[in-house]
């Protein structure tokens, strides 16, 4: 066997593990295991850089590496917090070397003390507001630069360089591998419409389900759509969609969810009946959840226009208004419960349309188990 045939598998396995890792719900599945490894390879970095050159005080590059790139970053959000830790480590660095100038004219440790604790407080006071990470940041860099003052101008400089040569290896690591806001809020949303349309399966074909089960599912679901919202601003910056148009979705996506967890409610007593209902055209909204869920999970947006059966399903429903009245009072709500979400699941769909060439940003092919 030749060396070219030997290779050939290597190549293979190669070219498959990069399309692997540059899969989004690879990524988007494996977001915290990558994410370890992309901190721990940058601390290592971090390590080697500053003592292969004999960096004094070299750990606080470590330091700052952590407090930088601890927390996962979404590529919509990694400018401007790249903006916000260049702004508050310049402020912090500032301020440190000058306490340290000041001390060392002045020889008075009360004074320092009081700035450094007046420095601590402004930092904290605007925290909890919108520049908080400029102002965490600002104290944390203070305090590395200067200690509590009694530093020689030469240390705070030093851990001045330190602190910078972590944010950059911080920064550096962070676009390795990013996890994409947008692709997360999509796989969120197809998550909780192809389980929506598992429910509403059960409902409709008079499956009972305990109520064990659907408290666990709607806790999922629930769990989703909060931690979907707070990706809103980034999603908005990756796909250029005004956040309006993202909290109007959000709304159809909660209200699908509030629809669906009224009428399990009302499942054991009145499904049954309800489902051989000849009006009630189960099936079109159904197919439009699972349609909806596959656009979203693979980016085939053609889906979306093929799934027109929900409309159609809630104008039927609209025009035989009579029917609910000569139905069993117990299942007059569920009848109306049905019109109104055949209505959000078709508005949730039109929404996606509009905006579908902004979110299908297939950059890679979606990740198969």
């Amino acid at each position: 066997m030749s060396s070219t045939d030997t290779t050939r598998p290597h190549r293979s396995q190669a070219r498959r593990a990069l399309h692997v890792l540059g899969s989004p719900y690879f990524r988007y599945r494996y977001a915290k295991y990558l994410h370890a490894v992309r901190v721990a390879l940058a601390m290592l970095a971090s390590i080697a850089l500053t003592s292969g050159i004999n960096i004094p005080h070299g750990e606080w590059s470590s330091v700052t590496l952590l407090v930088v790139i601890g927390g996962l970053q979404h590529h919509g959000n990694i400018r401007k917090k790249a903006a916000e830790r260049a702004v508050g480590t310049l402020l912090g660095a500032s301020l440190g070397l000058g306490l340290i100038l000041l001390q060392s004219t002045t020889h008075s440790t009360m004074v320092t003390y009081v700035l450094l604790a007046v420095i601590a407080g402004v930092c904290a006071y605007h925290a909890i507001g919108k520049p908080g990470y400029i102002a965490l940041l600002t104290a944390i860099t203070t305090i590395i630069v200067a200690g509590h003052g009694d530093l020689s101008i030469e240390v705070g400089l030093w851990r001045t360089l330190t602190v910078l040569i972590g944010i950059v290896i911080a920064l550096a690591f962070s676009f390795v591998l990013p996890q994409y806001a947008t692709y997360s809020w999509r796989y969120r949303l197809a998550d909780n419409m192809r389980d929506s349309a598992r429910i509403y399966g059960a409902i409709m074909d008079g499956r009972p389900l305990s109520a064990d089960i659907l408290t666990k599912r709607f806790l999922t679901m629930n769990s989703r759509l909060v931690s979907s919202r707070s990706l809103l601003a980034s999603v908005a910056k990756e796909i250029d969609v005004p956040v309006v148009v993202l909290d109007d979705i959000q709304r159809q996506h909660r209200s699908i969810l509030s629809a669906l967890e009224m009428m399990a409610a009302a499942m054991p007593a009145a499904a049954p009946g309800f489902a051989e209902s000849p009006h009630t055209d189960e099936r079109a909204v159904r197919h439009t959840l699972l349609l909806v869920a596959r656009a979203l999970r693979f980016g085939r947006v053609g889906l979306l226009h093929a799934a027109t059966g929900s409309a159609a399903a809630a104008a039927r429903l609209e025009q035989t208004a009579n029917v609910a009245a000569a139905l069993a009072p117990e299942l007059q709500g569920p009848y109306w419960l049905a019109q109104r979400l055949a209505e959000q699941v078709d508005r949730l769909r039109l929404r996606l349309i509009e905006i579908e060439r902004q979110w299908n940003i297939e950059g890679a092919q979606p990740f198969h188990r």
